[in-house]
C-alpha cells in the first residue's frame, strides 16, 4: 500500500505513533473510593485524596490493576509482575497535588502487538511499546463565566491506562484503524467503554514526516483528539503543514499542538516536554506493585474470545467473507447478536439483514444493537420464514417494519395479517390469466418490448399484495407469454 504524500520536492512519508488514554471501567478511582459516574454535578465525586489535601495517602484500587493486566493480555503483551508508581511533576490548575501519579520506566505492561485491518483484506502489525497506569487530572471550565475559569475535580484521580504504540503507522487510515482496534479489544474485554464523546478514550497523535528511507523527522504531538474522524483530519493537516515548512526551508519545532475541528487545523499549544522536564521519581507513598504468575493466569482464564479469533471463526464456521466478518465483530454486542440469530438459520442471510435493514433502522432511531426492539431470536425466525418460502423477501421487509414498532414474534405477525406466500400454482395461474385477459395491448407490445415482462410480474404482485412466489410467477408468465 502506497502511503506517500506528494510535496513540491517529491514524495514524503508520514510516521505516526499514538498514545491512547483509556478510562478504566471501575466503580471507584485509582487511589480513592470516590465514584467514577459520568455526568455528575461538578465537584461532587472528590475525596480528600483527589483534592490533594495534605497528609492524604493514596491506596491502590485492585480492580484497576486487574483491568490493566486483562487489557495487556488482550494486546498480546508482556505482563510485568513488578512495577513502580512514579510522580510526574507539572503544575496546572486542575492538578491539585502538583503532580500526577503515573508509571515511567517500570510499567505494569510491556511490549505487545495488535493487527489492524485495512482495505483490500490487508492486515498490518502495530507494535505496542507499553501500557501503564496513571490517574487522570481534573477539568478546567472556561465557558462558565466571562472573567474566571472554574475547575471540576470529579475526574481527578480517575484510573487511566495509557497505551503507547511504536511509530509503526504511516497514514491517517492506519492510525484510525489502530485506534478502532484498540477500542474494540477493550470493549470486548470490558476494561474501557470506549465512549470518546464522554472522554473515556482520547488519543495523543505523534506525527513526523521524512523522505522515504531517511531518519525519523522531528515530531509534533496533537493532544486529546476525541473522535476517529478527527484523528484522520488532524494527521492529514499536520503532515501537510510539516512538509510545507520543510520545503520552504524552515525547521520543525518539537511541540504540543491542539486540533481545531471547526477549522480542520492544528495549532501550537506549547513546546514539547521531555521526560526530564517532569522530574519523575518513585512515589514515596506507594509500594511497588507486585503480583504472581498465578494472578495473571487466573485473569487470562476470564478473557472472552477476542475480535481477531472471532472473525476467523465466523469465516470458517459461518462461511462469511472476511469483510462481513470484520463488520460483525467490530462490536462485541453485534457479534453476540449475530451468533444468537444464526442458530439453525441461514447465517449469510442473517448477516445481510443485520448489516442492511437492522443497522439502517438503528442508525435512524439512534439506538445500539442491544437496544433493538427486534431480538436476535426473532430476527432468526424472520430469516427462517424467508428461507423456507413461507414469506417473500418483499413481505419480509413489511414484517420487519412491524417488528421494529411492536417487537412481536414474526410468525404471529404473518398469521394475524395473512402474509404467507402464495405458492399454489393453480391460484397464481388464475390471477395471471385474468391479467392477460384484461391487458391485450400489453401482451401484444411484449413481442417488441421484452422488458414489459416486469410489468406483468408487478401486476401479479400487486394483486397478491406481494405474497406470490416470485419464481412461480416468472415460470408461469414465461410459459404463457413467451411461446
Amino acid at each position: 500500500m502506497n502511503n506517500l504524500l506528494k510535496g513540491s520536492t517529491g514524495d514524503w512519508e508520514i510516521v505516526i505513533g499514538i498514545e491512547i488514554h483509556a478510562q478504566i471501567i471501575s466503580e471507584s478511582k485509582l487511589f480513592s473510593g470516590s465514584s467514577t459516574i459520568f455526568g455528575s454535578e461538578h465537584n461532587t465525586q472528590v475525596s480528600f485524596v483527589d483534592a490533594g489535601m495534605p497528609g492524604m495517602l493514596p491506596v491502590i484500587n485492585s480492580i484497576c490493576v486487574e483491568q490493566a493486566v486483562k487489557t495487556g493480555l488482550g494486546l498480546n503483551a508482556k505482563i510485568n509482575n513488578f512495577s513502580i508508581f512514579d510522580r510526574k511533576n507539572y503544575f496546572y490548575p486542575d492538578l491539585p497535588q502538583g503532580y500526577q501519579i503515573s508509571q515511567f520506566d517500570q510499567p505494569i505492561v510491556g511490549e505487545g502487538k495488535v493487527l489492524i485491518d485495512l482495505e483490500g483484506n490487508i492486515e498490518k502489525e502495530v507494535r505496542i511499546e507499553r501500557l501503564h497506569l496513571e490517574q487522570d487530572a481534573g477539568k478546567s471550565l472556561h465557558d462558565q463565566h466571562p472573567s474566571y475559569s472554574f475547575v471540576d475535580l470529579n475526574r481527578s484521580g480517575v484510573a487511566l491506562m495509557e497505551i503507547v504504540s511504536m511509530p509503526d503507522m504511516s497514514s491517517s487510515e492506519e492510525a484510525q484503524a489502530y485506534v478502532k482496534k484498540i477500542r474494540n479489544i477493550m470493549k470486548y474485554l470490558r476494561t474501557c467503554d470506549g465512549n470518546m464523546d464522554e472522554g473515556s478514550l482520547r488519543a495523543d497523535i505523534n506525527v513526523s514526516v521524512r523522505k522515504p528511507g531517511d531518519d525519523l523527522g522531528t515530531r509534533c504531538e496533537i493532544k486529546n483528539v476525541n473522535s476517529i474522524k478527527f484523528i484522520g483530519q488532524a494527521i492529514e493537516y499536520e503532515a501537510k503543514r510539516q512538509i510545507k515548512l520543510i520545503e520552504d526551508g524552515e525547521l520543525i519545532k518539537q511541540q504540543t499542538r491542539l486540533f481545531d475541528p471547526k477549522k480542520g487545523q492544528t495549532r501550537s499549544m506549547r513546546s514539547k516536554e521531555e521526560a526530564h522536564d517532569y522530574r519523575y521519581f518513585p512515589d514515596p507513598d506507594l509500594l511497588p506493585l507486585t503480583f504472581t504468575d498465578e494472578f495473571v493466569e487466573n485473569i487470562r482464564k476470564t478473557l472472552p474470545e477476542l475480535p481477531d479469533i472471532r472473525r476467523r471463526r465466523f469465516v470458517d464456521d459461518f462461511n462469511l467473507s472476511p469483510y462481513d466478518a470484520s463488520i460483525l465483530v467490530s462490536e462485541r454486542e453485534t457479534a453476540d447478536y449475530f451468533e444468537i440469530a444464526s442458530e439453525g438459520v441461514n447465517s449469510k442471510l442473517v448477516c445481510n439483514w443485520i448489516v442492511g435493514e437492522l443497522f439502517s433502522f438503528l442508525n435512524k432511531v439512534n439506538k445500539t444493537i442491544d437496544q433493538s426492539p427486534i431480538t436476535p431470536q426473532n430476527l432468526g425466525k424472520l430469516i427462517n420464514l424467508i428461507d423456507d418460502g413461507t414469506i417473500t423477501g418483499r413481505i419480509a421487509k413489511d414484517i420487519f417494519e412491524i417488528m421494529t414498532e411492536s417487537g412481536d414474534d414474526p410468525i404471529s405477525i404473518v398469521d394475524s395479517n395473512n402474509m404467507r406466500q402464495v405458492s399454489d400454482e393453480g391460484e397464481i395461474e388464475k390471477i395471471i390469466d385474468s391479467i392477460i385477459e384484461l391487458n391485450p395491448d400489453q401482451v401484444k407490445a411484449l413481442e417488441d418490448k421484452p422488458n414489459l415482462m416486469g410489468w406483468f410480474v408487478g401486476q401479479v404482485m400487486k394483486e397478491t399484495q406481494g405474497r406470490a412466489n416470485p419464481q412461480k410467477v416468472n415460470d408461469i408468465l414465461n410459459s404463457k407469454l413467451l411461446k
